[in-house]
Protein backbone atom coordinates (compact mmCIF):
# COMPACT_ATOMS: atom_id res chain seq x y z
CA UNK A 1 0.00 0.00 0.00
CA UNK A 2 1.29 3.67 -1.05
CA UNK A 3 0.26 4.55 3.05
CA UNK A 4 1.85 8.56 2.75
CA UNK A 5 -0.47 8.94 -0.24
CA UNK A 6 -3.48 7.35 1.43
CA UNK A 7 -2.26 9.16 4.44
CA UNK A 8 -2.63 12.47 2.66
CA UNK A 9 -5.88 11.77 1.28
CA UNK A 10 -7.72 10.74 4.19
CA UNK A 11 -6.21 14.11 5.54
CA UNK A 12 -7.03 15.38 2.72
CA UNK A 13 -10.86 14.77 3.42
CA UNK A 14 -10.85 15.55 7.02
CA UNK A 15 -9.21 19.05 6.27
CA UNK A 16 -12.20 19.65 3.62
CA UNK A 17 -14.63 18.92 6.42
CA UNK A 18 -16.91 21.48 8.52
CA UNK A 19 -15.17 21.29 11.48
CA UNK A 20 -17.27 23.44 13.43
CA UNK A 21 -20.18 20.91 13.27
CA UNK A 22 -17.77 18.28 14.58
CA UNK A 23 -16.74 20.58 17.47
CA UNK A 24 -20.73 21.42 17.98
CA UNK A 25 -21.45 17.66 18.61
CA UNK A 26 -17.63 17.44 20.60
CA UNK A 27 -16.92 14.54 17.86
CA UNK A 28 -13.04 14.57 17.07
CA UNK A 29 -11.14 12.82 13.74
CA UNK A 30 -7.66 11.34 13.86
CA UNK A 31 -6.03 10.15 10.40
CA UNK A 32 -3.60 7.59 11.03
CA UNK A 33 -2.55 3.90 10.70
CA UNK A 34 -3.91 1.67 12.49
CA UNK A 35 -3.29 -2.46 12.57
CA UNK A 36 -2.06 -2.11 8.95
CA UNK A 37 -4.70 0.11 7.82
CA UNK A 38 -5.23 3.65 6.75
CA UNK A 39 -7.74 4.87 8.87
CA UNK A 40 -9.94 8.19 9.79
CA UNK A 41 -11.56 7.39 13.76
CA UNK A 42 -14.22 9.60 14.72
CA UNK A 43 -15.28 9.64 18.29
CA UNK A 44 -15.82 11.66 21.77
CA UNK A 45 -14.25 11.87 24.51
CA UNK A 46 -16.77 11.05 26.67
CA UNK A 47 -17.12 7.64 24.57
CA UNK A 48 -13.37 6.83 26.02
CA UNK A 49 -13.06 4.92 29.13
CA UNK A 50 -11.46 7.20 31.75
CA UNK A 51 -8.95 4.88 33.47
CA UNK A 52 -5.64 6.17 33.20
CA UNK A 53 -4.34 3.28 31.14
CA UNK A 54 -7.26 3.23 28.51
CA UNK A 55 -5.97 3.78 24.93
CA UNK A 56 -8.56 5.98 22.53
CA UNK A 57 -9.32 3.03 20.30
CA UNK A 58 -9.09 -0.21 22.68
CA UNK A 59 -11.56 1.21 24.98
CA UNK A 60 -14.08 3.33 23.61
CA UNK A 61 -16.42 3.76 20.99
CA UNK A 62 -15.77 4.81 17.80
CA UNK A 63 -16.94 4.83 13.87
CA UNK A 64 -13.54 4.62 11.67
CA UNK A 65 -13.19 4.70 7.84
CA UNK A 66 -10.14 2.03 6.41
CA UNK A 67 -8.08 1.15 4.28
CA UNK A 68 -5.71 -1.86 4.10
CA UNK A 69 -3.84 -3.99 0.75
CA UNK A 70 -6.33 -6.65 1.11
CA UNK A 71 -9.11 -3.59 0.73
CA UNK A 72 -7.30 -2.14 -1.96
CA UNK A 73 -7.00 -5.33 -3.89
CA UNK A 74 -10.69 -6.42 -3.16
CA UNK A 75 -11.33 -2.93 -4.65
CA UNK A 76 -13.08 -1.90 -1.01
CA UNK A 77 -13.04 1.29 1.52
CA UNK A 78 -15.01 -0.37 4.33
CA UNK A 79 -16.28 1.37 7.59
CA UNK A 80 -17.85 0.44 11.26
CA UNK A 81 -18.62 1.30 14.21
CA UNK A 82 -16.67 0.02 17.30
CA UNK A 83 -17.92 -0.69 20.54
CA UNK A 84 -14.73 -1.65 22.93
CA UNK A 85 -14.51 -2.75 26.19
CA UNK A 86 -18.15 -0.75 27.24
CA UNK A 87 -18.34 -3.25 30.54
CA UNK A 88 -15.40 -1.45 31.80
CA UNK A 89 -16.42 1.86 30.93
CA UNK A 90 -16.21 4.40 33.93
CA UNK A 91 -19.25 5.38 35.26
CA UNK A 92 -22.23 3.47 33.41
CA UNK A 93 -23.26 0.23 33.89
CA UNK A 94 -23.83 -1.10 30.04
CA UNK A 95 -23.73 -4.94 28.97
CA UNK A 96 -21.85 -5.40 25.62
CA UNK A 97 -24.74 -7.42 23.32
CA UNK A 98 -27.44 -5.08 25.28
CA UNK A 99 -25.67 -2.46 23.99
CA UNK A 100 -25.38 -3.61 20.74
CA UNK A 101 -28.60 -4.85 20.28
CA UNK A 102 -30.27 -1.41 21.14
CA UNK A 103 -27.71 0.44 19.15
CA UNK A 104 -29.17 -2.06 15.83
CA UNK A 105 -32.48 -1.14 16.36
CA UNK A 106 -32.24 2.57 16.61
CA UNK A 107 -30.20 2.45 13.75
CA UNK A 108 -32.52 0.33 12.00
CA UNK A 109 -34.61 3.75 10.12
CA UNK A 110 -31.20 4.95 8.67
CA UNK A 111 -29.64 1.73 8.03
CA UNK A 112 -30.76 2.00 3.85
CA UNK A 113 -28.19 5.55 3.86
CA UNK A 114 -25.30 2.99 4.57
CA UNK A 115 -24.12 1.25 1.65
CA UNK A 116 -23.63 -2.75 1.96
CA UNK A 117 -23.72 -2.32 5.74
CA UNK A 118 -24.60 -5.35 7.79
CA UNK A 119 -25.31 -5.55 11.69
CA UNK A 120 -24.96 -9.21 11.58
CA UNK A 121 -21.87 -9.11 14.06
CA UNK A 122 -21.45 -10.02 18.01
CA UNK A 123 -21.33 -6.92 20.57
CA UNK A 124 -18.20 -4.95 19.75
CA UNK A 125 -18.85 -3.95 16.07
CA UNK A 126 -22.22 -2.04 16.16
CA UNK A 127 -22.65 -2.20 12.41
CA UNK A 128 -20.10 -2.50 9.42
CA UNK A 129 -20.05 -1.91 5.37
CA UNK A 130 -18.21 -1.21 2.42
CA UNK A 131 -18.17 1.03 -0.21
CA UNK A 132 -16.69 0.64 -3.81
CA UNK A 133 -12.84 2.10 -3.60
CA UNK A 134 -12.82 4.91 -5.94
CA UNK A 135 -9.13 6.73 -5.93
CA UNK A 136 -10.15 9.43 -7.94
CA UNK A 137 -13.09 10.49 -5.28
CA UNK A 138 -11.75 8.56 -2.33
CA UNK A 139 -12.04 12.23 -0.12
CA UNK A 140 -15.70 12.87 -1.72
CA UNK A 141 -16.53 9.33 -0.75
CA UNK A 142 -14.95 9.72 2.95
CA UNK A 143 -16.45 12.85 3.25
CA UNK A 144 -19.72 11.05 2.67
CA UNK A 145 -19.54 8.51 5.22
CA UNK A 146 -18.43 11.00 8.05
CA UNK A 147 -20.79 13.05 7.42
CA UNK A 148 -23.45 10.30 7.45
CA UNK A 149 -22.16 9.34 10.67
CA UNK A 150 -22.94 13.00 12.40
CA UNK A 151 -26.57 11.89 11.08
CA UNK A 152 -26.67 9.02 13.67
CA UNK A 153 -23.89 9.84 16.16
CA UNK A 154 -26.79 10.95 19.00
CA UNK A 155 -27.45 7.24 19.03
CA UNK A 156 -24.52 6.56 21.22
CA UNK A 157 -24.99 9.68 23.31
CA UNK A 158 -28.89 9.00 23.79
CA UNK A 159 -27.77 4.63 24.84
CA UNK A 160 -24.95 5.91 26.94
CA UNK A 161 -27.43 8.45 28.94
CA UNK A 162 -29.62 5.52 29.73
CA UNK A 163 -26.99 3.59 31.55
CA UNK A 164 -25.41 6.01 33.10
CA UNK A 165 -24.70 4.88 37.10
CA UNK A 166 -27.34 6.65 39.39
CA UNK A 167 -29.24 8.68 36.40
CA UNK A 168 -32.17 9.66 36.78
Amino acid sequence: METPSYLDKFQKSVDHFNMEQFSQKKLECKVGVWLQSVALKIQKKSWINASRTARPFEESIFFSVWLSDELIQSGKLYYNTHALKLRELIGYSIKSREFADAFRTRFKPFEKRWPNVSVNFGPLTLMEGWVTLDNENLEAIIMDLAYKFLEIEFIIDDLLKERKKNAR
